[in-house]
This record gives C-alpha cells, sequence and structure tokens, in this order.
C-alpha cells in the first residue's frame, strides 16, 4: 500500500517565519532551513530575536491566521488523499498549524511544540523526535507501506533519503544541485505525474 509523506512550510503553505519578517520588518526572521541546515541553530536564533523585539506567540499566530495555503494546494491534497493516505510531516508547532490545516482540508499532521511562557512569549520548543522526519519515513515502512516523500529543504532530505521515493517540490538551487539524485519539481501537476507512475508500479 502506498502512502505519502510531505512537507508543509514551502510545500502547501508559504513559509511562516518569511511572513512574520515581512510583517515585523525584521530581516534575520526571513531565515529558514533552506538557508541554515541546523534546526536547533535556527530556532535558538528565532527564539533570541522574538526575546529581543518583545514578539509574542500571539503576535506570529495573528500574522498565521492572515495566510492562505499556496494555490492549488488544497486541491492537489484533495487528489493525493482520494488515491493514498497523505501526512503532512514538519517542522512547524502544534500552536502554529492550526489555521493552515483548517484552510487546507484538515489533513493529518507530525509536527513538534513550542514551550510557552505565562507572558504568552516563546521560551522554548521541544522536538517530537530528533531527526523526526526520517523516522516517521522509516516507521511508516516498517508497517509495510511504501513510502514516497516530497520537501523542499536541509531539513526534508533525511526523509526523502529514508522513502522508498523521494521528490523535491520547489527547491533552493542549492539544495537541487546537492542533492541531485531526486526528481526536482514546480508545479502540483508534476507531482501528479509522478505519483501516478509511482501507485502504479
Amino acid at each position: 500500500m502506498h502512502l505519502v509523506c510531505a512537507d508543509m512550510e514551502g510545500v502547501f503553505v508559504p513559509e511562516i517565519w518569511i511572513n512574520v519578517a515581512e510583517k515585523t520588518g525584521i530581516e534575520k526572521l526571513r531565515l529558514t532551513t533552506r538557508d541554515i541546515s541546523d534546526y536547533n541553530q535556527l530556532m535558538r536564533m528565532r527564539i533570541g530575536i522574538l526575546k529581543e523585539n518583545k514578539l509574542t506567540l500571539k503576535d506570529i499566530q495573528d500574522v498565521i491566521r492572515a495566510m492562505d495555503p499556496l494555490p492549488g494546494a488544497k486541491e492537489f491534497l484533495d487528489w493525493t488523499r482520494a488515491q493514498a493516505p497523505l501526512v503532512i510531516v514538519s517542522d512547524t508547532f502544534t500552536q502554529f498549524a492550526g489555521p493552515l490545516l483548517e484552510k487546507l482540508g484538515l489533513p493529518t499532521l507530525f509536527c513538534n511544540e513550542l514551550v510557552v511562557d505565562a507572558g504568552g512569549s516563546v521560551a522554548g520548543y521541544r522536538l517530537r523526535q530528533k531527526d523526526g522526519k526520517r523516522h516517521v519515513a522509516a516507521a511508516l515502512k516498517s508497517l509495510n507501506f511504501r513510502v514516497t516523500a516530497m520537501g523542499d529543504s536541509y531539513n526534508d532530505v533525511t526523509m526523502l533519503k529514508e522513502a522508498d521515493s523521494g521528490i523535491l517540490f520547489r527547491p533552493p538551487q542549492k539544495v537541487a544541485w546537492e542533492f541531485p539524485g531526486f526528481p526536482v519539481v514546480q508545479e502540483y501537476s508534476e507531482v501528479k505525474a509522478l505519483l501516478e507512475k509511482i501507485f502504479a508500479a
């Protein structure tokens, strides 16, 4: 039985932190796992910036509520879920994801959790598991699923490698260059064509 694992930000929705950067004018918040491969380093930097600028979880959630999925994302998700189970595997946080999941038709999401202090500020974060995306793909394979994984950034690569098939969706050029073994696609129609071939095999 086939199953699809997919990243969320950059694949189905815009990058949350880039939208926060645009709203606040803080350029350093534009950095994502497309730019910094060490997720812990990236999150420590983000939390420090939030603290320095007195930004709370609510400030970020207000930005997220105004965001919409990428054009065609919900339709692609609806099509895929009619063909095979799909799980979104993301390094985002439960406190961020709700409004976006509703706009995507409430797909299943595995992600992490923020630590929020009494004042509503982001004090830290809890990873569900180190290298969690890879572990999800491995666990699903152990249940005899044929896993196809799709992502766009450095933090997706171990999941793509672990899966039976991996797809890079609109990656930065440097990610595509560093990992030439994965097909690179720019449109959901291209992903559909690849999935149809995979499901038929």
